[in-house]
């Protein structure tokens, strides 16, 4: 089998542009409409979100490599990264490395990409790392790189990247492919398109040793945060975490070519249903100020702190609903006062109960 890299047009991609021209037209949309609701955020509810999606995209985009990470540990060290006061936790060297990494992509989305930036990208996922021979820099190894499933005996190949001893001169050649295709480059491209070929060129190069699904997914979130001007705070690898399988399909179906169009309509339509998850936040801690407005003065300390909680769990809130349990494990407080304290805040229509007896349970009374 002859892979994208070894076929004559590497690494001159093709593809149906119209294909792409209402996709991209629907982006810039979504992005005007999520950065006006933004706006409207007040200070703390933006900071509180940003740090939520840095977060969870943190979380997802490890979660797609199997690695699964604590969040507080997480939220506690991007706080530091951003200056913010924290509890004096241990931060264990994983969520320190991507922590790390996820704040520098906000903060510096601008920047050219250079083989130093992606160098301290890797090093950032590797802090800790005892296993890897290639830290901070490109693979050296002979062996080749290759993704595989199946039994050792009779292993499955599902792609097979360049030899080791390519990688200076394939790399230099992607850095110049994006910074070229950048919105002051000489060939700029739209930013689905670019994000989604950002993605596929680099994967296919798959010039680490390990670390290649998280780098790749970072470099597509600077390129759509370079093409709009300021970081997208998408929920991409949330969004591809849940249907990881058709993400990896896609994956193997197009390294075998270099006409994508499939491909980037896939990642295009990927990205767009992931400004809609990341919408649902912001209307969400809309929703937040606006039932604290309506209710300002009206709440005991218990019922404030419980309401506050319930938001922390996002849009979907308390798996099931909130229980008489978990108001008594949130607020420390008697049975007895935990009923009074649910009836007045149903009263209040702050939050609507379901069920009865021990199926009891309450949900915010907020229209997202």
């Amino acid at each position: 089998m002859r892979w994208n890299w070894q076929q004559k047009n590497w690494p001159n991609f093709s593809y149906d542009k119209e294909k792409l021209d209402v996709l991209e037209a629907k982006f810039l949309l979504q992005s005007g409409l999520f950065f006006g609701a933004y706006k409207h955020i007040k200070d703390d509810d933006r900071q509180l979100l940003t740090i939520d999606l840095i977060s969870d995209e943190a979380l997802q985009t490890s979660e797609i490599e199997g690695e699964y990470l604590n969040r507080d540990s997480l939220q506690s060290s991007i706080r530091r990264q951003f200056g913010l006061a924290t509890e004096s936790r241990r931060v264990p060297p994983a969520e320190q490395g991507i922590a790390e990494m996820m704040v520098g992509l906000y903060q510096h989305f601008a920047e050219p990409l250079t083989d130093e930036a992606l160098f301290a990208w890797h090093r950032m996922l590797s802090t800790g790392r005892r296993d890897l021979t290639d830290i901070g820099r490109y693979r050296t190894h002979s062996d080749p790189m290759q993704v595989i499933s199946g039994p050792i005996h009779k292993p499955n190949i599902h792609f097979e990247a360049p030899p080791s001893n390519c990688m200076a001169h394939e790399m230099k050649q992607f850095i110049k492919w994006f910074n070229a295709t950048a919105p002051d480059g000489k060939t700029p491209l739209p930013t689905l398109t670019r994000a989604s070929m950002a993605h596929l060129y680099f994967v296919s190069i798959h010039p680490f040793e390990d670390g290649n699904g998280r780098i790749g997914r970072a470099i597509s979130e600077k390129a759509m945060a370079q093409n709009i001007g300021q970081p997208t705070l998408i929920a991409l690898s949330r969004t591809i975490q849940d249907n990881k399988k058709a993400y990896y399909d896609m994956l193997e179906q197009s390294n075998k070519q270099n006409e994508i169009t499939e491909w980037l309509t896939y990642f295009a339509k990927t990205v767009l249903h992931a400004q809609k998850n990341t919408e649902k936040h912001v209307e969400f801690l809309i929703e937040k100020t606006k039932l604290f407005d309506r209710l300002r003065g009206q709440l005991n300390r218990r019922q404030e702190k419980a309401i506050l909680r319930m938001f922390r769990e996002g849009p979907n809130g308390f798996i099931g609903g909130l229980s008489a349990e978990n108001y008594i494990s949130i607020t420390n407080t008697s049975r007895a006062t935990v009923t009074r304290d649910l009836q007045d805040l149903v009263e209040k229509a702050a939050i609507y109960r379901t069920g009865e007896l021990k199926g009891t349970r309450y949900w915010l009374n907020i229209s997202s």
